[in-house]
């Protein structure tokens, strides 16, 4: 064997019980990694974007956008953590040569994952006047945050079905087709800016992304449903009623998942509430640094949709010695990459935050919150890509217990603690020291679990 296969040809000898050298081992990472971080590029550039065509509105515009954004995320993320129970499943299945099974686990969640945003969508429209004055925010950005708010909820089942059909992909080791959609939504995200923000303002913002959102989410399905090679479900039964034991075993991986986010995304609202009394600049400084960071650990979520992939294949193929090579090489390239980026970022931290925004103030505090947050991104990493990890495996339930834990018992107490003698800055110092403990706690865990490490050479053997 030799490095030049190709990543189908890897993931056959992975499903079909194969050796595989240490170079292809990387090889197989790499070709996994690389589209699902550009996908995660374009997002992050498409936010950037967003960001800096709002901003030139003024501090007032970004902190309207600012003040939801954790809103935005909890309802978000809540739907993307029950579309990767069935993910999980169909990565299982698709390890095992079971197609049939994996369609199958896929045509239940199509129907039962809309079903969830529809309601969900329900709900945040009937809570969008009230949510900023709920998060403290200033009488001249409450009335844009709800409109905002409004839009983005009206487009959360669109956005379901967006990322159900590229976590599906993802989990059958296609990452080419959702990095392709990723730039596509970033290309059309900014042909829509153009066009409505000058008009509209940050309801323009809004729209844009619905109106890209909704190209990319009937693109990604109907190359899902017709084109994919494991997946496609033309001239299969259409069944999608969703069974009481595949449902059952979905919710075992995705209940604990959206639980965890859900009182995660609870403790960012609680930060949000932490950093509204500090004024509208840290506001809008607080959601610029977020952006900006954002492209840290963006090859961090890359590398650990791919040890997600890569560890629920070998699972289904029953390939153990694999689960533990992949968990280790992930892991490091991980805190490798991010560890590179924290750094840039701690250099280029002033130029990037010009680019976002011409206020100097906002500038100002959003340059010192980045180069607190630098120190933090090796464990960050670590963090993300060990949860990747856990998740392919379907071990959620005492990760998330983990994750609960960093947030409410380190970051909320010290952030309360810290914003009052050191503004911004002291939230963000919570923030780096949280994620550094909670990457620690995450490394030991998959150190000492047999499972995945258990003092196992992390690279494997290296075959002649």
């Amino acid at each position: 064997m030799t490095n030049r296969h190709t990543k189908d040809q890897l993931l056959f000898i992975l499903r079909d019980g194969g050796e595989m050298s240490r170079s292809e081992k990387l090889r197989l990472v790499a070709l996994l990694s690389v589209p699902a971080m550009l996908a995660q590029l374009s997002t992050i550039i498409m936010q950037y974007i967003d960001a800096m065509m709002v901003g030139a509105l003024g501090a007032e515009a970004s902190a309207s956008i600012g003040l939801v954004s954790t809103t935005t995320w909890l309802f978000g993320g809540l739907c993307g953590s029950i579309g990767t129970g069935f993910s999980v499943l169909v990565a299982h299945h698709i390890g095992a040569k079971e197609n049939g099974k994996a369609r199958d686990i896929l045509r239940q969640s199509l129907f039962f994952c809309l079903c969830f945003a529809l309601t969900v969508s329900l709900f945040c429209v009937s809570i969008h006047s009230y949510l900023p004055v709920w998060l403290g925010g200033a009488p001249e950005v409450v009335g844009l945050s709800s409109q905002y708010f409004l839009i983005w909820a009206l487009t959360l089942p669109v956005m379901q079905l967006y990322f159900l059909s590229n976590g599906m992909l993802r989990c059958s080791g296609n990452m080419k087709i959702p990095s392709i959609m990723g730039v596509l939504m970033c290309i059309l995200d900014i042909i829509f800016n153009i066009i409505l923000i000058p008009r509209y303002g940050v309801p323009g913002a809004a729209l844009a992304t619905t109106l890209s959102a909704i190209v990319v989410a009937v693109s990604s399905l109907t190359y899902l449903v017709t084109k994919s090679k494991e997946l496609s479900l033309i001239g299969h039964s259409w069944h999608f009623l969703p069974r009481k034991h595949d449902l059952k075993r979905a919710m075992k991986i995705a209940l604990p998942m959206a639980v965890e986010h859900v009182i995660f995304c609870g403790a960012q609202i609680t930060s949000t509430l932490i950093v509204a009394p500090l004024g509208t600049v840290a506001i809008a400084a607080n959601a610029f640094g977020i952006i900006v960071e954002s492209l840290c650990y963006m090859p961090g979520y890359g590398i650990g949709d791919a040890a997600t992939t890569l560890i629920g294949q070998s699972i289904g193929a029953k390939r153990q010695d694999l689960v533990r090579s992949f968990s280790a090489i992930t892991t490091v390239v991980g805190i490798a990459a991010m560890s590179i980026l924290g750094v840039l970022m701690y250099i280029l931290a002033p130029n990037l935050m010009q680019m976002m925004t011409p206020d100097l103030a906002v500038q100002a505090e959003s340059v010192t919150a980045l180069r607190i947050e630098a120190f933090a991104e090796p464990m960050y990493a670590a963090s993300i890509v060990v949860y990747g990890v856990f998740v392919g495996a379907g071990d959620t339930l005492i990760p998330c217990c983990m994750n609960l834990a960093s947030i409410w018992c380190v970051r909320i107490p010290l952030a309360a603690l810290l914003a009052h003698p050191y503004g911004l800055a002291g939230v963000w110092i919570a923030m780096a020291i949280e994620l550094t403990v909670r990457g620690l706690i995450f490394l030991f865990r998959m150190v000492f679990s047999r499972k995945y490490l258990a003092f196992s050479l992390p690279f494997g053997t290296n075959r002649a």
